[in-house]
C-alpha cells in the first residue's frame, strides 16, 4: 500500500475512533501554519462569488412514463440530505440538480415512479444532519442519499465530531428501514480560486474527513461513494463545469457526480446489471480490503463504492471497495427523457447562498 494511503488510513482510523468514543477534533495542522492559511482563506472567499436567490425545488414523482394501471405499488421514495451540493446550488432549472438527476435515472433504470423529497440546506454542516433527517423519515423513504463534509472543513468542524454526526445520521436512517448512499466529502483542493499552501490542505484536509466518513458509514450499515476529484480534472479544463462562483458544480458537474452516485443506488435494488465474467478487463474491479485501507484507497479514487464485506455481524471491519462509474448508464435515454410530473416550487429561481 502506498505511503500516502497508509497515512491516510491511519488517520482515518484514529478520528472514526474518537467519533465512536465521543472525542473531539484531532490536531490536523501546525500551528506555525495557521497564521499564512488564514490569510489565504480570507483571499479565497474574496475570489469565491456568493450566489443569490434560492434554489429550484425539484420535489415530486419522476417517472410517470412508467405509470402502470395494473401497478399498485407507491412510487418509490428518495430521501436527499446535506448541504449546498445536495440542494443543488448553482443551477436554475430543477431536472439540473442532483436530485433530479438521480430520481429520474432511478425511474428510468427501475421502470417504475420515485417521489423525491429533498431537505438538504445551504450551508449545512455534518451538525445539521439530525434535524434533517427527522423531516426525512416523516416522508418514510426507502433511499437516502446523503452529500455532506465541504462545510466542514471550510468551517472548521471538528473532524472527529462531524464523522460522529454523520455516523448517528446514517444509523438513524438505517433504523427507520432507509437504504444510504453517502457521497462523502469532495476534494476541496480542486476549487480554482483556492491557492497554495491553503490548497494543499485543503486536499489533505477534504481526503481525511472523506476517508473517516467512510469508516463510520460503512460501521453505521450504509455505503459510501467517493466524490474526490472527480470534478477536478473537467474543472481544469472546462470552466463551464463550474457555477458562477467557481466553486460550486453547474449542471454538467452535477450530472458527472450524479453518474459516480447513481450505480449505487441501483445496486441496492438489485437494478446493476452484473459484468460478464470475461473479457480482456472487468469494468467493475473489486477488492476486499479492512475497512480503513479501503475507505483511504476510495478517497484517492472518485467514483469508488464502500460498503461492509457482508450482512453478517462484524462484517464492516471488511469492506468491498468496488468502482462501478463508468461513462455510461443503462437507461441513459430513457434517463434524460425522464421528468417530475410535480414539484412543490417553479424550479425556475436562482442559486442560493451556499
Amino acid at each position: 500500500m502506498p505511503g500516502a494511503q497508509a497515512s491516510r488510513a491511519r488517520v482515518a482510523r484514529r478520528i472514526a475512533t474518537a467519533a465512536a468514543y465521543g472525542g473531539g477534533g484531532l490536531g490536523l495542522l501546525g500551528v506555525g501554519l495557521a497564521g499564512v492559511l488564514l490569510t489565504e482563506s480570507r483571499l479565497a472567499v474574496r475570489a469565491i462569488g456568493i450566489l443569490d436567490g434560492d434554489p429550484p425545488r425539484a420535489d415530486g414523482v419522476y417517472g410517470a412514463a412508467f405509470a402502470d394501471a395494473d401497478d399498485t405499488r407507491p412510487p418509490l421514495a428518495l430521501a436527499f440530505v446535506g448541504d449546498s451540493t445536495a440542494a443543488g446550488l448553482g443551477v436554475t432549472r430543477a431536472q439540473e440538480t442532483p436530485g433530479a438527476l438521480l430520481a429520474a435515472g432511478l425511474a428510468a433504470i427501475a421502470e417504475r415512479r420515485v417521489r423525491l423529497v429533498n431537505v438538504a440546506k445551504s450551508g449545512a454542516r455534518s451538525c445539521d444532519l439530525a434535524q434533517q433527517v427527522e423531516q426525512a423519515l416523516a416522508e418514510r423513504p426507502e433511499l437516502a442519499v446523503i452529500m455532506v463534509g465541504a462545510n466542514d472543513v471550510t468551517r472548521h468542524s471538528p473532524a472527529a465530531v462531524s464523522v460522529r454526526e454523520l455516523g448517528d445520521a446514517v444509523r438513524t436512517l438505517r433504523a427507520g428501514g432507509c437504504e444510504v448512499v453517502v457521497g462523502t466529502c469532495p476534494d476541496l483542493g480542486t476549487i480554482k480560486p483556492v491557492r497554495p499552501p491553503l490548497r494543499w490542505v485543503a486536499r489533505r484536509l477534504s481526503r481525511q474527513l472523506a476517508a473517516a466518513q467512510t469508516i463510520a458509514v460503512v460501521e453505521a450499515g450504509g455505503r459510501t461513494v467517493s466524490l474526490g476529484s472527480l470534478l477536478g480534472p473537467e474543472f481544469a479544463a472546462r470552466p463551464e463545469m463550474f457555477a458562477a462562483d467557481r466553486y460550486h458544480p453547474s449542471a454538467q458537474g452535477y450530472a458527472t457526480a450524479a453518474m459516480a452516485l447513481l450505480p449505487s443506488l441501483c445496486a441496492i435494488l438489485d437494478l446493476w446489471p452484473e459484468e460478464p465474467a470475461t473479457g480482456p478487463e472487468p469494468i467493475e474491479p473489486q477488492a476486499v480490503l479492512p475497512v480503513a485501507i479501503a475507505a483511504a484507497a476510495a478517497a484517492g479514487r472518485a467514483g469508488t463504492e464502500v460498503a461492509a464485506a457482508g450482512p453478517e455481524a462484524g462484517a464492516w471491519r471488511w469492506a468491498l471497495l468496488k468502482h462501478r462509474l463508468r461513462l455510461g448508464l443503462p437507461g441513459a435515454e430513457e434517463t434524460r427523457s425522464a421528468s417530475p410530473t410535480s414539484h412543490s416550487g417553479t424550479g425556475d429561481v436562482g442559486a442560493t447562498k451556499r
